[in-house]
Order: C-alpha cells, then sequence, then structure tokens
C-alpha cells in the first residue's frame, strides 16, 4: 500500500511539476496611449487564473514603432504589444509579426471584430493582428454656443452647408468666440479628422491594396475648399495653423469653439474636466450628407519569434470576453466585439454608442509606408493640407499635385 502511496504522489507531483513548467509569463508592450486600460486588464487577466503571467511594460507612443523594430530586428522583441493600428502593415510586410489568421478565424465572434482594424491587419490574405482597442473621430458641437447663437442646440450639421452656417452664427457672437478649430500642423490630426470628410463625399485617399494614391480627386479639393472657405472667413481661430496638436483638445475645452472634430476619447474628458460645457456628438458629414470616420485604436501583434503562443490566444482570449470588452469600455477605449458593445457600453455615456457606430462603419486608410506618405511631420500630407488651406485659392492645385507625387514616389520605391 505504501509503494502505491508512493507511486502515486509521485505521478501527482510530476504532474504538477509539468503543469508548472508549462506555465509562461508573456512580456507584452503597450504604447502610453493605452496606460489608462491596459494595466487593468492585464491585471484582471493575472488575477483570473494561475497558469500564465502577462508582464508588461508602457512605452512612450511616439518611441514604440522605433523601439519594436530594433526589438524586432536584434532578437529582442516582447511575445506581443498593442501596436497603432495603421502599421501594421509595414511590420507584417517586415516579416516580424505571427502569422494569426487560422487562430482569428477560429473565434465564434470573428465576424463582430471591428472590420476597419481587421482591414489593416491583413497583408497578403494572411492576418497578422486582432483588433484590441478601438477609437473614432466624430463631429462635437458646443450646445451652450449654438443656444446663444440661436441654433438648436440638439442638431449638429449633416451636411458642408450646414456646418458652415452653423459655424458664422457661432463665431457672429464675437468676444473671442470661433465657429470650428482644427489642428493645422498636425499630420496625425488631420489624417484622423479630415479624411472622413472625402470618404463621406465619395472619395478614397488610396487605392484599396495601398498602392496607388488618389489625392487628385474632385472630393479632396472640394474638402480642401470647404476648410480654406472656413479659414477665409474668420471662423477657425489664427491659431489653428501651426497648431501641431497641442490643442487638438484643448481648444474646444474653453467653452469657445462651437465645433470640432475630436475622438471619442473626448466624451469622457469633456465630463471629467470641464463639467459645465454641455456638448453633442455626431457623425464628421459628407458635402451634401452622409458620413464617414477614421477607425483607430490598436491592433493586438504577436512577435514572430515568440514561442508563447497559447498563452498569448488565452489574454486575448480573456480580452475578448465580456469583462474585458467592459475594463476596454470604461477605462478610454471603446469595445472592438461589435456583438457585445451594447452590453459593454451599458451605464456609461449614451454618447459612446455614436462613436461605437462611428467605428464599427469607419474606415482606416491601408498602407505600408503610412508613416512616411501621412504621419510624418514634415510628409507630403500635411505639407499638402497646411498649404493649401492656409494660403492663397491658387496655391490648392500645385499642392494637391505635388503630394500626389510624393506620396506615389515614396509607395513605389517601399521594399
Amino acid at each position: 500500500m505504501k509503494k502505491w502511496s508512493a507511486i502515486l504522489g509521485g505521478m501527482v507531483l510530476a504532474a504538477g511539476m509539468a503543469a508548472q513548467a508549462q506555465a509562461e509569463t508573456i512580456h507584452i508592450w503597450a504604447r502610453s496611449d493605452d496606460a489608462v486600460f491596459m494595466p487593468k486588464i492585464v491585471d484582471a487577466f493575472n488575477a483570473a487564473q494561475t497558469k500564465d503571467h502577462v508582464d508588461l511594460q508602457i512605452i512612450p507612443t511616439a518611441q514604440m514603432v522605433q523601439k519594436f523594430a530594433v526589438a524586432a530586428a536584434g532578437g529582442t522583441a516582447p511575445d506581443a504589444l498593442t501596436l497603432d493600428l495603421i502599421y501594421t502593415p509595414a511590420f507584417a510586410a517586415a516579416g516580424q509579426l505571427k502569422d494569426m489568421t487560422d487562430f482569428t478565424k477560429s473565434l465564434p465572434y470573428y465576424k463582430s471584430l471591428s472590420p476597419a482594424h481587421l482591414s489593416v491587419a491583413t497583408y497578403q490574405g494572411h492576418i497578422y493582428g486582432l483588433p484590441f482597442s478601438g477609437d473614432a473621430s466624430v463631429l462635437v458641437w458646443n450646445k451652450n454656443l449654438f443656444q446663444q447663437a440661436g441654433l438648436d442646440p440638439d442638431k449638429g450639421p449633416t451636411n458642408w452647408a450646414e456646418f458652415t452656417a452653423d459655424a458664422k452664427k457661432v463665431a457672429a457672437l464675437g468676444n473671442g468666440i470661433k465657429g470650428f478649430y482644427f489642428s493645422g500642423s498636425c499630420a496625425g490630426c488631420q489624417i484622423f479628422t479630415f479624411a472622413p470628410l472625402v470618404w463621406a463625399s465619395g472619395g478614397h485617399l488610396f487605392s484599396t491594396d495601398g498602392k496607388t494614391a488618389t489625392l487628385d480627386t474632385r472630393q479632396l479639393h472640394a474638402a480642401i475648399d470647404f476648410y480654406h472657405g472656413m479659414v477665409a472667413d474668420g471662423l477657425v481661430p489664427a491659431g489653428a495653423q501651426t497648431d501641431t496638436g497641442t490643442s487638438f483638445f484643448s481648444a474646444f475645452a474653453t467653452g469657445k469653439v462651437g465645433l470640432t472634430s475630436l475622438g471619442s476619447f473626448a466624451i469622457g474628458a469633456l465630463n471629467a474636466q470641464e463639467p459645465t460645457l454641455k456638448f453633442g456628438v455626431t457623425f464628421i458629414p459628407g458635402e451634401k450628407g452622409g458620413w464617414s470616420s477614421f477607425a483607430g485604436g490598436d491592433n493586438f501583434v504577436v512577435s514572430n519569434a515568440t514561442k508563447k503562443v497559447d498563452a498569448i490566444e488565452a489574454f486575448i482570449t480573456f480580452a475578448y470576453s465580456l469583462q474585458g470588452q467592459e475594463i476596454l469600455a470604461h477605462n478610454g477605449s471603446l469595445p472592438v466585439r461589435g456583438d457585445l458593445a451594447q452590453d459593454a457600453l451599458k451605464g456609461l455615456d449614451a454618447r459612446y454608442l455614436v462613436t461605437e457606430t462611428a467605428m464599427t462603419h469607419g474606415q482606416t486608410p491601408y498602407s505600408t509606408v503610412f508613416n512616411d506618405i501621412i504621419n510624418s511631420a514634415n510628409g507630403p500630407w500635411i505639407t499638402m493640407l497646411n498649404k493649401a488651406i492656409f494660403s492663397d485659392p491658387a496655391a490648392v492645385e500645385p499642392a494637391i499635385k505635388a503630394a500626389q507625387s510624393n506620396m506615389q514616389s515614396t509607395i513605389d520605391t517601399a521594399p
């Protein structure tokens, strides 16, 4: 009996040691934009089970792309990271991300995941990232100023003519109040908030595969004329021209701007910082109607070299549970599972539902050289917009043609 007990005990001990050996510590990087919700979801995952453990490191957003590129090339990359979704194609093309196609398509809620996130996670027919956190560009208006200007405080503009008319009436209040604000020298801000004007009007910036720049269109010309007109009419503060994003949110928060385009993050921030400012949230309209949005946020990507796939998939599964989606929704991110969005947002500001719809039906431009042609502070995108919007009308056509040529050249010479 003692012999069999000893054998049995040894078997149990061996099984325990095997289970312990299979436990993994996953090293995950998250950009600092995710610093509110990411530690919370990691802590919840670590507390929910005893097998695997996530070790989280927050990386400054401006350093993430370069830091990961260097680490991946040098063999020191983390197991996984939350990556600004627009950079997914570039890292997939560089061979630095693990193919997640089979796992992604096996998820029972696969078709409910944010389509825009998945569109930029797909490279040559394979999926190299999963939607993780969500954001969306929307139009925000100051209800206090609308009411003072004799406008319906509960109705935002649905086309550009209404947009301009509303901005003019608000600006007519005087005392430093302006009708509209945008960060004119911020490349990221302008792709987030200006591009939807073009998309909602039927235009595109690139071909679907990202290999052709399609800037020189009637829709882009019209959108530039729309902004140029508001600047020329004095509806936009002079500081907008040189704003690199510093006042992207704060200009509206002062209460002296009638309309601006922001992200879903602004709802919680305005509620917390400016509780007396009444504001509405609607979609960014097209020239004659319709609407669009830049679907932003992060994709969760896995380093190609990692062997900890099972543990990583367990973390992703937890993040996609109702608990995980609620943690995201209650801490500054839109849920990326459409089938759980209503439940995840329950009890929160109802205006988040507008931004969730915007993200679900929004777009994300696809390019393996997005940073060079769009996000660069000196790139063709922001150079074009700044010159065309703030200069003489004669500068518009040359600015667009120069941007079209420069973008296409960069695309054609990409590795």
